[in-house]
């Protein structure tokens, strides 16, 4: 699980960063790629990486502003140039629908794959499968904004094949029954218990990705004990009379924010083209007094998501 930051700026592209959209890599769980927004020229910026049009199953709206959604009609059409067959879900406010449609329409753009919609009310579940679930909730911004949770559901745990060596049980189609949790009896009459050998469940990894928003207490058990949080921080310290005017919270906020949901790691983006190097790095440093496992992300930054050992 990776996750790449393919746009990281606020409001408008500048010649540093462009504007919202973010790849979650599901490569190894489940050969796909889920993106979070899809800012302008979000198609351009995956030219810079190893990511597949084709493998963008899913794409999770926050919220109906044009530096999160631009860069759907344009990726979405490319997507069909680029034998893109699989079926692409967007999740997202009411209206996302009649936005791409009317594009698509407009544009006499033909998608040729299956593309479906899911329009979210304040709070619930969006998706989930035996291996993935993604829960979101409403946000303070102008707009209705969301944040979703991508939990991953906890994996079996690993057959203990050093034990099964000790009970000199070779490799073999028994070993698959025995990872089943199946009951076993043995040639020699040893009945097994396929479960004592099966160590514990792996904890699954949660993510969880705030759209625009103001900072507000109460999204704190929304992320509780998340292992990454990526939030916005528009604004800097002492600016959050400014943040709140327009929606948007500053970085300390968002520190604090995942100081409170006992978080592993907080990312910060949807990052203003006021702020350039030094500002940046202080951006950072303030945060990090607040919550020191904090980075502020840049175009293309990409980290993998490592389970808790």
């Amino acid at each position: 699980m990776f996750l790449q930051f393919l746009g990281t700026g606020a409001g408008i592209p500048s010649k540093n960063r462009n504007v919202a959209s973010i790849a979650l890599k599901l490569l190894d769980e489940r050969n796909e790629v889920w993106l979070f927004d899809c800012g302008e020229a979000t198609q351009h910026q995956i030219l810079e990486t190893t990511i597949r049009p084709r493998k963008i199953t899913k794409i999770f709206i926050t919220h109906m502003h044009g530096d999160h959604i631009f860069g759907l009609p344009g990726l979405l059409s490319s997507r069909a140039f680029q034998n893109g067959e699989e079926e692409l879900t967007i999740y997202g406010p009411k209206g996302i629908k009649e936005y791409v449609m009317s594009a698509l329409r407009l544009s006499h753009s033909h998608v040729k794959y299956p593309l479906s919609f899911i329009e979210l009310n304040d709070s619930g579940v969006a998706f989930e499968d035996k291996t993935f679930k993604v829960i979101y909730r409403t946000l303070k911004h102008g707009v209705p904004s969301y944040a979703y949770r991508v939990i991953e559901k906890d994996l079996p745990g690993e057959l203990q094949v050093d034990r099964l060596k000790e009970y000199g049980i070779p490799s073999g189609p028994i070993y698959g029954q025995i990872k089943r949790g199946e009951t076993v009896t043995l040639s020699d009459g040893r009945v097994l218990d396929g479960k004592a050998f099966i160590g514990p469940n792996k904890k699954g990894r949660q993510i969880t990705i705030f759209g625009d928003t103001r900072y507000r207490e109460e999204h704190v058990e929304f992320a509780k004990d998340s292992d990454v949080i990526v939030h916005e921080a528009t604004y800097g310290k002492g600016e959050e009379k400014m943040a709140n005017s327009y929606f948007h919270a500053t970085c300390t906020q968002a520190a604090q924010l995942a100081h409170l949901a006992n978080a592993k790691q907080l990312y910060l983006t949807h990052i203003s083209s006021r702020y350039m190097t030094d500002a940046i790095k202080q951006l950072q440093k303030d945060a990090k007094s607040v919550f020191r496992q904090t980075k502020v992300v840049y175009d293309l930054f990409e980290v993998e998501v490592p389970y808790d050992e």
